[in-house]
């Protein structure tokens, strides 16, 4: 609830964006675009090798590959605006900034996709000045990247995470960040760590068992649910689908279940005896 001044509590609300707040991964629709091929392939190659933080690996290929290199700035904005983006970002951002009464979330975006693939992306919904992504320095003359200014993976998420919490002025306590793969771990320990809370939007094996709640849907609005629950304190399920109904909106499908990863193999023991 509202303080009688009126005042709320501030959070900060960070998120990865490939395959948290899109569908595609930013490599893929630039490659696509480019009319280029293997992309995957390269991104396990590098990975395999250890060569770059995970997440980091389209930076690399930007910088080195010769296929890559011919990218240039307009292509990386273009390649922004044909990401397909979940379904009502736009709304998120609405209900977490001035739709729960006593509470406000200020959005933020970190990735380690280029920024002005980001930016094109979430251009109208989220201010270029709220988005953390890799930045480059290009030749003035012919437009080519020259070199890597920061990249916002692996532990670079956690620079960026320090940035904005100093920017805000607010305890780690408030701090929600949300993540959907293996380059978000760092940052969710971290979050952890110092009382934060964590979301996953993926049951990736390394990330599902680290990150507080992990809810899975095509809509960006499902992380109200665990925000709802575990932040404001909403224990009554009609009461967040009421939320969801005032914004015209309903949850038809929520089921809650615990996921448990098993591999089992016959024991040594067993077959030689």
């Amino acid at each position: 609830m509202s303080n009688a001044n009126g005042s709320r509590r501030r959070y900060m609300l960070v998120s990865d964006f490939d395959q948290t707040l899109s569908f595609n991964d930013s490599g893929l629709v630039l490659s696509e675009l480019l009319g280029t091929s293997g992309f995957e392939e390269k991104v396990a190659g590098l990975a395999r090798i250890n060569l770059v933080q995970q997440g980091g690996e389209l930076a690399y290929l930007l910088l080195h590959d010769p296929e890559y290199r011919r990218v240039r700035r307009e292509d990386l904005r273009e390649a922004g605006k044909r990401i397909r983006l979940k379904h009502n970002l736009g709304r998120l951002v609405d209900i977490l900034d001035h739709g729960i009464e006593g509470y406000q979330f200020s959005f933020f975006v970190v990735s380690a996709a280029p920024e002005e693939i980001v930016q094109a992306a979430l251009a109208g919904i989220i201010p270029p000045d709220q988005i953390y992504g890799t930045r480059f320095q290009y030749d003035e003359a012919t437009g080519e990247i020259q070199s890597i200014l920061g990249v916002s993976a692996g532990y670079g998420k956690v620079a960026a995470l320090a940035q904005i919490q100093a920017r805000l002025q607010v305890g780690f306590d408030h701090v929600v960040y949300v993540g959907d793969g293996s380059s978000d771990v760092h940052v969710m320990l971290h979050v952890n760590r110092l009382d934060g809370y964590s979301i996953a939007v993926s049951e990736n094996k390394y990330l599902a068992p680290i990150a507080r709640r992990t809810i899975l849907s095509e809509d960006s609005l499902s992380v109200l649910v665990p925000i709802l629950e575990d932040i404001v304190g909403w224990e009554e399920p009609l009461r967040i689908r009421s939320l969801f109904e005032r914004h015209g909106l309903q949850i038809q499908e929520w089921d809650k279940v615990r996921t448990d990863f098993l591999t089992i193999r016959e024991s040594p023991l067993a077959a030689s005896a």
